[in-house]
């Protein structure tokens, strides 16, 4: 009898989690709070939160090991950003391609990739139960009690394996912590975001048109704030204001919000406008940031939590996504490789002694990645909002570029039959970008990344300081012989 999976969750790590596990032979089921929201009704509630999504080679290798033809269908809705276009406060332009060897991210409207993945479990008949909200896990005797509240009726539910793919505010991470001892960290960093749109640009002929170059990811750094914009495919720009949360509480009204906002983003509010910048500022909510860790992600054989339930990060490397997905295939890699049979019959009151190695060698191996990235999403915050603009900063890029140049280019794809069955490949030699690794090497794990970074990091110091010691000892040395000279005569 082919065992059954519950998937808490249905946004995109949870839908890509059914996918998976229905390919391998599971009976799947997922359970979502939230109502469908691809019916035309529920569309509107997510225009207010919906910070676009910057998918890279982590997240196109994920789905491509699922299946080919999401990630295709995916590569077809999205649109490539080449480098970051800079908008200093003067309002010159400037371009910071994202790699030496062209590559790219792509940007994609998150509910748009969320449908298509809803659509995909539609189209293989895997059942998704609207509205249903977890009130109550018991974990050792497997079972889930949901709320269904398009009729206000509790639902008990039996299963097999639990996955917990219900985000940062996670239900299930929460009934985890009843039965581990779980090592929690949750900060929410003082800084919030506000979802500003920028609409495409009117012809004399009524035809549409990119208000800005649609091939970057547009950046105005102002030291402790900064304003960002993401190309959609109707020509508009999804932007993202992020300000410290003493920044906007001192603006009283939406006329002292104005007035701010064009003192420090003209160009920008010549193009959003002045009205629908008022407009957008009163309906959509200041949202918090929110970073987390945890540990360990799973309990025995019967739950395990992926994505923003296991670690939230702000999105300030573009990587929450593309590594909510990442932990999808590392899990269904561990699955397979632990031998994990979905159709094994396991006697009531025993484990299934490969899924409990599975699911521990889960926590142990994915705990490092996991929070480095977390780390590394909050070190770019400094680098978007302000270094981007600094001399040292673009000296850096251009050492990086310099020797990078001297290491064999290999695209991401090479890489994915091999990640189609290894979780991460040994760590490759010669010089990589920290961006390059963290973007477009999903063969490097996230803790590998910042220490390779680590090591680079020392090599270019200590090839500084060398620097430094050399032309003052050599400045030392003329002004001795100078003095020298002078005694003689």
């Amino acid at each position: 009898m082919t065992r059954s999976v519950v998937v808490v969750g249905a946004g995109p790590v949870g839908c890509l989690a059914a996918l998976a596990l229905h390919r391998e032979g599971w009976a799947v089921t997922v359970y979502e709070t939230r109502a469908d929201m691809r019916l035309p009704e529920n569309k509107s509630q997510l225009v207010q939160r919906s910070i676009n999504l910057a998918m890279s080679s982590r997240g196109i290798t994920a789905l491509r090991a699922v299946d080919n033809r999401i990630a295709d269908k995916f590569l077809q809705t999205a649109i490539p950003m080449h480098g970051r276009m800079i908008h200093p406060v003067n309002g010159k332009e400037q371009s910071q391609p994202y790699d030496v060897n062209g590559q790219w991210i792509n940007s994609i409207d998150r509910a748009l990739l969320n449908e298509d993945l809803l659509n995909e479990l539609t189209a293989k008949s895997i059942p998704v139960k609207f509205h249903h909200k977890l009130l109550h896990a018991n974990f050792e005797g497997k079972h889930l009690t949901f709320r269904d509240s398009a009729c206000e009726k509790d639902a008990t539910v039996p299963y097999d394996l639990c996955i917990g793919a219900d985000g940062a505010y996670s239900a299930v991470r929460r009934q985890l912590m009843r039965v581990v001892r779980m090592d929690y960290q949750q900060e929410f960093i003082p800084h919030e975001y506000i979802e500003l749109r920028v609409a495409p640009g009117i012809g004399p002929d009524g035809s549409t048109h990119y208000q800005l170059h649609p091939n970057h990811l547009h950046i105005w750094p102002r030291h402790s704030f900064m304003l960002i914009a993401l190309p959609n495919k109707d020509k508009s720009f999804t932007s993202t204001l992020f300000a410290p949360t003493s920044e906007f509480e001192k603006l009283k009204d939406a006329n002292e919000f104005i007035d701010w906002f064009r003192s420090h983003f003209p160009d920008a509010l010549n193009l959003i406008g002045e009205s629908r910048l008022i407009e957008d500022y009163k309906r959509n909510p200041r949202s918090p940031l929110i970073h987390i860790k945890a540990r360990p992600y799973h309990y025995k054989d019967s739950v395990v939590i992926l994505g923003d339930a296991a670690h939230a990060m702000v999105p300030f490397y573009g990587q929450g996504l593309n590594c909510g997905l990442e932990d999808v295939r590392v899990l269904d890699i561990l699955l397979q490789r632990h031998a994990v049979d979905p159709a094994k019959s396991v006697p009531q009151g025993t484990m299934d002694d490969a899924l409990v190695s599975a699911l521990r060698e889960y926590t142990d191996s994915r705990h490092e990645d996991l929070n480095a990235i977390c780390d590394l999403a909050m070190a770019n915050y400094e680098e978007m909002r302000h270094a981007v603009t600094t001399p040292l900063y673009k000296l850096r890029k251009r050492v990086d570029g310099l020797l990078s140049r001297l290491t064999p280019f290999t695209a991401f794809e090479a890489f994915i039959p091999r990640l189609k069955q290894e979780t991460f490949l040994p760590t490759p030699r010669g010089w990589l970008a920290l961006y390059t690794m963290v973007t477009f090497r999903p063969d490097i794990s996230y803790a590998e990344v910042k220490r390779k970074a680590r090591r680079q990091d020392t090599f270019i110091n200590n090839v500084a300081w060398s620097g430094l010691m050399f032309v003052l000892g050599t400045g030392s040395l003329f002004a001795g012989l100078r003095f020298w000279r002078r005694l003689r005569g």
